[in-house]
């Protein structure tokens, strides 16, 4: 692999300029890693999950300086914050479904007709409630009403006409 390739496969793995990338690979000498590590330094990379550190050489570890720790808390909050920001999104997303799906099958009837002659009406919810949480009620009912002439329907109560 030649120098250029090397810069090149440097570049896009650190999402950075050729020119970050060649000063970066010039500084390391030529070595792959220890560029990647100086540019991680330099903040121009993020370093890997679970606060992680490489090298490619081994090396006297360094004291652990209050602005390190500071800087990694304060990454692993920024982190935990974005988690609990995209757990809020979701539950929002999931919530404004349900309230959605619940306000269409309350502007929903299910209607029990029989010789066209309307008999009883309730909302597609309380329909769906019964279903959950009593079918084997519910189910031969309307098996049942079938054999004795009932018909259904559903029908929007909604007064937009453009839905």
């Amino acid at each position: 692999m030649d120098r250029l390739e090397k810069i090149e496969k440097l570049r896009e793995r650190a999402q950075v300029s050729y020119d970050e990338a060649r000063a970066a690979y010039d500084e390391a000498n030529g070595d792959l890693l220890d560029a990647l590590i100086l540019l991680e330094k330099q903040g121009k990379v993020a370093p890997p999950k679970g606060d992680g550190y490489y090298r490619s050489e081994q090396t006297v570890s360094e004291p652990v300086t209050e602005e390190k720790e500071e800087h990694s808390r304060g990454r692993r909050s920024n982190t935990e914050q974005e988690n609990n920001n995209n757990f809020k999104e979701t539950l929002d997303k999931i919530w404004k479904f349900l309230t959605g799906l619940v306000k269409k099958g309350n502007e929903t009837s299910f209607e029990i007709l029989k010789d066209k002659e309307h008999m009883a009406s309730f909302p597609v919810t309380v329909l769906a409630l019964l279903l959950l949480f009593a079918p084997w009620v519910t189910l031969p009912l309307i098996v049942i009403g079938l054999f004795f002439g009932f018909h259904y329907q559903f029908v929007s109560n909604n007064s937009d006409t453009d839905r």
